[in-house]
């Protein structure tokens, strides 16, 4: 999605957010903008002050700009051992804010590139993330190909339940939960939220988060030897409709009142720092369950983990062989 890149971006950073009907459909078509200026306006303050938290704007251009390096290299390290072989580029596109991904594919025009592969950083597909961002990404295209350019463009939208990913995420998480030191523990997966008419309406988003957790649960166990009690809980909700339930917010309280004493929560469906861990998880999320006499951990985000470098590499090279 992107992020605000200083406390002034934010809000026009929501404002774009709020005016995407795939997020959140306020009222009427015609009425989507005006709605969105409100609310970015109303809510403009409130954000800023999280953003003050965690250092004053979005780590994510930062922390996907290091991805797209490390990706890069770990592509051509293999090209370059065989004569011949293509050689890639990484680039950046991001939905809501700078980069935006129409002047990504204006970049990716200018520097002649035949053959992309578009790959979303949303392991799990839904609508409101994969989905927008792919539309935009083709719109973006669609005005472009006014002058002609074509190449050949390949997708990569999903990618929930691709083996080397559940091997980086189990042992990101089996590595976190060692700082309990043999202490019992109850294992947390928060995912984002989303409104539950999309999943109603046959969104995969929440399939796909619990195919995740299985494979995952299934090789922390046979892997690792863990033992524990897991759960699903959603945070991030925005405005009135009804989102998908728990929240994390409940979760963390529900625990508490069943005697939870340690909690090792795994952001589960985000690949990056940013808000939602380093405030709603770290800072939020942490001093309410304090308050509840609950030690709560975050697993690390993957950031430029090199297990999940490695992962989305072979993604890539799979599909370039056909692999589905």
């Amino acid at each position: 999605m992107g992020g605000p890149d200083s406390l002034h971006a934010v809000r026009p950073f929501l404002y774009n957010l709020f005016s995407d009907r795939d997020i959140i459909r306020l009222g009427p078509s015609f009425m989507q903008r005006p709605m969105a200026w409100l609310i970015s306006s109303f809510r403009s303050g409130k954000t800023e002050q999280m953003y003050e938290q965690i250092g004053g704007k979005s780590p994510i251009l930062d922390i996907t700009t290091a991805q797209a390096e490390a990706l890069e290299k770990e592509l051509n390290s293999c090209s370059l051992q065989v004569p011949g072989s293509r050689l890639f580029k990484v680039y950046v596109g991001m939905r809501y804010w700078h980069p935006f991904i129409k002047n990504t594919v204006d970049k990716i025009i200018r520097d002649d590139i035949k053959d992309l592969m578009v790959l979303s950083l949303y392991p799990h597909y839904s609508k409101a993330t994969t989905g927008s961002a792919i539309a935009d990404f083709k719109k973006a295209i669609t005005e472009f190909q006014i002058s002609n350019f074509k190449f050949q463009i390949h997708y990569i939208d999903r990618w929930y339940d691709f083996s080397p990913y559940i091997d980086a995420l189990s042992a990101i998480i089996a590595e976190g939960i060692s700082e309990f030191k043999g202490e019992s523990f109850d294992l947390l997966y928060s995912a984002h939220s989303l409104p539950k008419s999309f999943i109603d309406e046959g969104d995969p988003y929440l399939d796909h988060i619990k195919a995740t957790i299985a494979a995952v649960n299934s090789s922390l166990v046979t892997r690792y030897s863990l033992l524990f009690n897991w759960h699903l809980s959603f945070q991030s909700k925005t405005g009135p409709v009804k989102w998908l339930e728990p929240s994390t917010e409940e979760t963390i309280k529900t625990l508490a009142h069943s005697d939870c004493k340690n909690l090792f929560v795994v952001p589960i469906s985000f690949v990056s720092d940013h808000i939602e861990t380093l405030y709603e998880i770290d800072i939020l999320y942490k001093k309410l369950a304090e308050e509840y006499g609950v030690n709560l951990k975050r697993c690390k985000a993957f950031n430029t983990d090199s297990k999940f470098i490695l992962a989305i590499k072979d993604l890539i090279q799979n599909r370039l062989k056909g692999v589905k």
